[in-house]
């Protein structure tokens, strides 16, 4: 009988790791800990390139981390955990083989973290048999954007109508419902599968969009990678590029897929935590330029395919700090993407979810998925919406005088039954064919209320 506090997995994996020690010590030639500043490891003696892995010996056993650096005869080190035990004089050794990200239908519906090991213990993840290698595409290879993608939230069909493989930015301050937004939309879209990255986020945030935003039908179709804030920045940094690397792989086995990555702005912070740790100077508010040139590499992996290819498309999420969107990674997400969804916290205040900025937000593509007629009545509604915003102050005291602008008359009609449609609860659905029915009934249930006044 089984002792009940063996842990087969933990076996497994130390025994991969003995193996890769002993490995090592024939192969390599082993370095020494000098110095530890921070999360920095800094060792002498190692024969080991930029990405690859080493083992730390400690007094709790063996670390591992990556190379993410190097002056001189230094080299610079990352731990994928914390540094309890580690001691000055630690031997280091350099891995002969890198760990593999299990890439198999095998994924879905499991929860993993920043580099691809089950946290849901469920067991290990076969890979597929035939070795994956993500490739950056050709830009000429891709398919254009044609079809739009319907996610379930009647906000985004009508008004910011998304494309099948756009790149999205998700811009809002904290606590204005983000988490519940990407939930509505998992339970919502119409794409094969769904990749979530939970990055950088609180860990109670991790189990509860597990259980109660994506839920027991959702996970089915879902792959979640988890790297909380309590993570080094190395494992939030893979955590994003592993989510990113694993849409790939079921976007090159024909699927089309949702990816939803919160937040880049994490991501963006942990490889400014590692640059600064090595002595790359800081540039804008704090952030070195490698932060600047990473944010592209990342988005544009993903999108349409190529022939035979499915698609990607994705939202990543942006945290503003302080509600401001000029912040330095706000601005360049929002220069790198098409397009940006906008969340406001003053309707989030007022009880109006999803808090959606119609006037602030904008689909790129839109265009090139809809039809004429409903971009000119998208366009109008807004306007409306616009000029009543505008004007709000002198409504709301009372200063304006019915009749003397008949823009702002049609926008106080039009805005109760605006606001209506825009809203919509946590767990309804509501398709892209029945969102613009709803919404071309808008003129006519506005004129209906201000008959009925």
């Amino acid at each position: 009988m089984q002792n009940p506090g063996f842990n087969t997995e933990r076996l497994q994996s130390r025994l991969t790791h003995c193996q890769q020690f002993i490995h090592a010590h024939k192969t390599s030639v082993a370095g020494r800990l000098v110095r530890v500043v921070g999360l920095t490891l800094e060792a002498v003696g190692v024969k080991a390139h930029i990405g690859s892995q080493c083992l730390v010996e400690t007094s709790k056993g063996d670390l591992i981390a990556e190379v993410i650096g190097f002056s001189h005869e230094r080299t610079f080190l990352m731990p994928e955990e914390s540094l309890q035990g580690v001691s000055a004089g630690a031997r280091v050794l350099p891995l002969s083989s890198k760990f593999k990200l299990p890439l198999s239908m095998e994924l879905l519906g499991r929860v993993i973290n920043g580099v691809g090991k089950p946290l849901d213990g469920l067991g290990p993840i076969k890979s597929d048999e035939k070795a994956y290698q993500s490739k950056p595409l050709n830009p000429l290879a891709r398919r254009a954007i044609k079809e739009p993608l319907d996610v379930g939230v009647r906000a985004i069909n009508s008004f910011i109508t998304v494309g099948q493989g756009q790149r999205m930015g998700l811009f809002a301050g904290s606590g204005v419902g983000k988490s519940v937004l990407l939930g509505m939309m998992t339970r919502g879209t119409t794409a094969d599968v769904i990749v979530v990255g939970l990055v950088g986020e609180r860990g109670r945030e991790v189990k509860e969009f597990i259980e109660e935003i994506l839920g027991e039908e959702g996970r089915k179709r879902s792959v979640v990678v988890a790297a909380p804030a309590d993570n080094s920045p190395l494992m939030r940094l893979k955590g994003c590029e592993t989510a990113v690397t694993i849409s790939e792989y079921f976007r090159d086995q024909g699927l089309n897929v949702l990816l939803l990555l919160d937040s880049i702005t994490r991501y963006a912070q942990a490889q400014r935590e590692i640059a600064l740790a090595v002595g790359e100077p800081p540039a804008t508010k704090g952030y070195p330029p490698s932060v600047f040139s990473k944010l592209p590499q990342l988005v544009e992996r993903a999108g349409n395919g190529g022939d035979g290819q499915g698609a990607i498309t994705a939202f990543y999420t942006v945290l503003t700090e302080g509600d401001d969107l000029q912040d330095p990674i706000a601005d360049a997400s929002r220069a790198i993407l098409d397009g940006h969804i906008v969340l406001s916290r003053e309707l989030a205040d007022s009880g109006h979810y999803p808090a959606v900025d119609i006037e602030a937000s904008i689909s790129r593509v839109m265009p090139m998925v809809t039809v004429p007629e409903h971009q000119e009545l998208a366009r109008q509604l807004k306007q409306s919406y616009s000029t009543y915003q505008s004007n709000k102050d002198l409504i709301s005291i009372g200063a304006y005088n019915k009749g003397s602008d008949p823009n702002i008359d049609q926008a106080i009609n039009l805005l109760p039954v605006i606001n209506f449609f825009l809203q919509q609860k946590m767990k309804e659905v509501i398709p892209y064919e029945q969102s613009l029915e709803q919404m071309q009934e808008i003129p006519a249930a506005a004129q209906a209320y201000a008959t009925n006044q």
